[in-house]
């Protein structure tokens, strides 16, 4: 038996040895929330209901851990976004006289990401490795599918982005691609064996460029501490306590990352709703929070019920519209707040476009009652919903925004820039340096090919003995068109290093691109250039926090890679009425909120339920419609045409969804809607 020693940390000089928070647990936490964050070591799960104060009793808990001597460095706290991730932390910042930067608090591909820098050459790579975001991987496998000989055109063959996505769910969920093909793409079996090829070949494409995919931040670490008990034994030690938000949303690879970290002593505490799972579709295992008791021996449950959010009449209806599911941890939502004395409204509509009348009407007399239109949502199942709401609110001028939107970091502008970056910290990123010369007239795919064989040919000196990236670029072949490109292409990458031929920071970087080769090439390239242009000015005043372009770099690809939208350039800058579909609603709230084409087949939609052997579908779908009316905390209308004109049924009856037939009628207040020239 090894002897146990500890060693004391030498506090920081701000910060008193015998330094604690004056948090009074017990007085600011009520008693549920306070059973939690005092919780004694060993696993722990936290049963959070919408609304309960979730982040609250996270926070609280990471300061109790503080405030009771565990270092920040011996706590991880993982998150599902980088928002949620910095809120917790500066909320935790608040709280207690802690330095907190030794703290490691980030999602699972951050913290991924964090662990392979310090690690890659172990699996092969090296730490300066480049983040393919979904644009870079679908290039890379248009060139492994190329260079595969592969005769797309004969053969109807998975696209790129088809690929990427069947890669993606093997790797997070553990199922072989020809189990996956065989269920999801059934069309593509006979081509498994070629699929299975291409996989083995992007995956040295990877390799060779130094570049990684979003799965392998989960896959990588995965397979490091596999591979090398020595490393896991490392990590195990240093993150004592564990804390996870958000754990219904968990995949297999997440779950096990989890559980190899908290071994052998399991101080993790998962926090989350088993009423909120709603992401099988891209991997998430509701298994994972329901067998957790099962999996993690002794570990105790609390169930944290008071809502503060939403009042009486909302909590009882959504109480009553999970209560069929039979899969579950069984909670009932309790008010903090008193009745309102109106009920959630049922609204039967004539027709689509007497629903979006309906909707865009009641939008204005709730602000002529004081409720502002960014206090306002109109959710529904699927983006063809909101259609006729769409044109309905922009003829009575009513502005909105819709989160379906294109993220900002995704636009092929600001990835255009990125690639200038890229190139220049990581000489052998392949995608980077054929976005870059593509965009030179001239120079189309196979001369991007020629061009990227002629630079790895030159042996892609370091940073450090690099002349200038001119005097290797202009020896090269390119056709007489494209010449002038070229040249500007290679002294605006001169100008992107300093002396020594290190990258400059990423915001010194920006006006050498966009006064450069890129300019021109944008003008000839966007009807809308001036609003690209100023998507770019804004790029720069976000890459002014940054002085270490790797950081900057990592950053833009999590950013792109994140589902639920942080940060848009379709943010209004007046009030909004927010247009989404109920997936990227979760975790959000508004005042009112309109629940919009609750019909039969439209939601629950019917491609999930037809086929649903076991159930497992539907009860996701009513768990979708309980995340929906649980994002209101005034204001309840549940809504949905009678008719609907099919393109090729002509008009339809349209049933009202089971989840309406399921809530006793009592709790909802019929609203009859006519219609008036």
């Amino acid at each position: 038996m090894p002897r146990e020693y500890t060693v004391n940390r030498t506090p920081s000089d701000a910060v008193p040895a015998d330094a604690k928070s004056r948090i009074d647990y017990a007085a600011e936490l009520n008693e549920k929330q306070f059973a939690a964050v005092t919780a004694p070591p060993g696993p722990a799960l936290v049963i959070a209901g919408a609304g309960s104060g979730k982040t609250r009793t996270l926070t609280y808990r990471v300061a109790y851990l503080l405030d009771n001597g565990v270092s920040p460095a011996n706590i991880l706290l993982l998150t599902f976004t980088n928002k949620a991730a910095r809120e917790m932390l500066e909320r935790v910042g608040e709280l207690v006289p802690f330095d907190l930067r030794d703290l490691w608090g980030g999602t699972f591909h951050s913290v991924g990401n964090r662990i392979l820098r310090r690690h890659a050459r172990e699996l092969g790579w090296e730490p300066g490795f480049t983040i393919l975001d979904r644009e870079d991987q679908k290039e890379l496998l248009s060139s492994a599918i190329e260079e595969s000989g592969i005769d797309t055109k004969s053969v109807r063959f998975p696209k790129p982005e088809v690929l990427g996505d069947l890669f993606s769910l093997s790797i997070n969920t553990g199922e072989g691609i020809d189990d996956l093909v065989g269920r999801r793409y059934p069309y593509f079996r006979h081509l498994v064996p070629q699929i299975e090829a291409l996989q083995e070949r992007y995956e040295r494409k990877k390799r060779g460029s130094n570049s990684m995919d979003f799965d392998d931040l989960l896959e990588k670490p995965l397979r490091l501490f596999r591979e090398r008990e020595d490393i896991l034994r490392l990590y195990q030690r240093q993150f004592e306590w564990i804390l996870v938000d958000e754990y219904q949303d968990t995949n297999l690879l997440q779950a096990e990352f989890i559980d190899l970290l908290a071994a052998p002593q399991n101080n993790v505490m998962v926090v989350g709703d088993d009423a909120q799972s709603i992401y099988s579709w891209r991997g998430a295992d509701f298994r994972n929070i329901l067998e957790f008791p099962d999996r993690y021996a002794g570990a105790r449950k609390y169930v944290v019920e008071t809502n503060y959010r939403s009042v009486p009449e909302i909590l009882t209806l959504a109480n009553a519209a999970i209560a069929p599911n039979t899969k579950q941890f069984r909670k009932e939502l309790a008010p903090a707040r008193p009745d309102r004395m109106a009920r959630p409204a049922l609204v039967p509509t004539q027709d689509p476009g007497t629903q979006a009348a309906f909707v865009a009407q009641r939008i204005l007399e709730l602000r002529d009652e004081g409720i502002e239109f960014d206090e306002i949502a109109v959710l529904y199942r699927a983006h063809f919903h909101a259609m006729e709401i769409q044109l309905e609110l922009t003829k009575r001028g009513i502005p909105f925004v819709i989160t379906s939107g294109l993220r900002f970091f995704e636009q092929a502008h600001v990835k255009d820039v990125a690639a200038f970056m890229k190139l220049v910290f990581n000489r052998r990123d392949e995608i980077a340096f054929k976005r870059l010369v593509r965009m030179l007239p001239g120079i189309g795919g196979k001369g991007a090919d020629n061009l990227w064989r002629e630079w790895l040919a030159s042996g892609l000196p370091a940073a450090e003995t690099i002349p200038s990236f001119s005097e290797i670029l202009l020896k090269f072949k390119v056709a007489a068109k494209a010449r002038p490109g070229w040249e500007q292409l290679a002294y605006t990458l001169d100008e992107l290093v300093d002396g020594g031929g290190r990258p400059r920071p990423p915001a010194a970087m920006m006006p050498s691109i966009l006064g450069g080769v890129y300019e021109d090439y944008m003008k000839g390239k966007f009807t809308n250039y001036e609003n690209r242009k100023q998507d770019l000015q804004q790029l720069e005043r976000y890459a002014e926090r940054f002085d270490d372009l790797g950081e900057f770099l990592t950053q833009l690809s999590l950013l792109a890679g994140q589902d639920a939208v942080e940060a848009t350039a379709n943010q209004a800058e007046k009030e909004s009425v927010c247009l989404s579909s109920v997936h990227q609603a979760k975790g959000l709230e508004w005042k009112a909120v309109f629940c919009v084409w609750l019909a039969e087949g439209m939601f629950p939609n019917s491609r999930v339920v037809d086929g649903d052997d076991d159930g497992s579908g539907l009860e996701e779908e009513r768990r979708l419609f309980y995340v929906a009316v649980t994002r209101a905390k005034d204001e309840l209308y549940l809504a949905y045409p009678l008719l609907w004109h099919g393109s090729f049924t002509g008009d339809v009856l349209q049933r009202p969804s089971r989840f309406l037939d399921e809530i006793p009628t009592d709790l909802m207040e019929e609203w009859k809607v006519g219609t008036r020239r």
